[in-house]
């Protein structure tokens, strides 16, 4: 103050700024100063606003900020961990949200159906669909979240699936209801390799069928009667001749 008298240059005069005062107990807090000199009286006035308050709640704020920042890496550090364990399961997941957009798809969907991550995410999730699939799937969801009614929530199911280049393969589809409202979880289960195994079997039980047929022919066609037994001489096996010799059929 003796300064300002004395030079008559304004470093505090008609600014705020903060400062730490103390009261009479001897306790300090933060407050803003303001001074002003009223006309050329020789006298001044300062204005003195306590920033406890202030302070306490700039100190809440940042406190929530770093608290904040914290769980968004927590957050992202998990996601990759989640995205790191999705992308290592042998079946192609899905997320989508209740208008059927697909929010998640891990790494097996790409290789399935052909599409980026970055192609599938924000589409529609009928795009892995035959078109008469398709036209049909909206509104199935839009009846499960007006009604409630799961048709297929909680089961699996076998159906076919389309690839980006529109060859379709048999698949099965689970379906489950996360805890978020509205995101529904689909895992498919690529069934091409099932289905062509199923076939060869089926085609080499008819090949041995028709070998076995063949050998009755020819058996049934022997002059003399025929009996083949297991080793508790238990008759496994006899031709016509045999029926026509004792009397007794093939069944009994």
């Amino acid at each position: 103050m003796k300064q300002y008298i004395e030079t008559g240059i304004k470093k505090m005069m008609g600014t705020q700024r903060e400062v730490t005062a103390q009261r009479k107990d001897g306790t300090t807090f933060p407050c803003s100063l303001g001074i002003s000199e009223p006309g050329q009286s020789g006298l001044f006035c300062g204005f003195i606003r306590d920033l406890t308050q202030e302070k306490a709640r700039e100190s809440e704020i940042i406190a929530k900020q770093v608290a904040a920042e914290k769980l968004s890496t927590e957050l992202r550090e998990n996601q990759g961990i989640i995205m790191g364990i999705l992308d290592a399961a042998f079946h192609a997941l899905f997320v989508i949200d209740e208008n059927c957009i697909i929010q998640m798809v891990n790494k097996k969907s790409c290789e399935v159906f052909g599409w980026t991550k970055e192609e599938f995410v924000g589409s529609n999730i009928n795009i892995i669909m035959p078109a008469y699939v398709a036209e049909k799937h909206d509104q199935y969801m839009k009846n499960y979240l007006e009604t409630g009614m799961k048709k297929m929530i909680g089961t699996q199911r076998e159906l076919i699936a389309c690839r980006k280049d529109g060859s379709t393969f048999p698949c099965v589809l689970g379906l489950s209801e996360t805890e978020k409202a509205g995101m529904i979880c689909g895992f498919i289960r690529d069934l091409t390799k099932d289905k062509a195994a199923q076939a060869a079997v089926l085609a080499k039980n008819a090949e041995l069928q028709i070998q076995q047929n063949l050998i009755m022919s020819i058996l049934d066609a022997s002059f003399d009667g025929l009996f083949v037994i297991d080793e508790h001489c238990t008759i496994q096996m006899v031709n016509t001749r045999s029926c026509e010799v004792f009397g007794w059929t093939k069944e009994e």
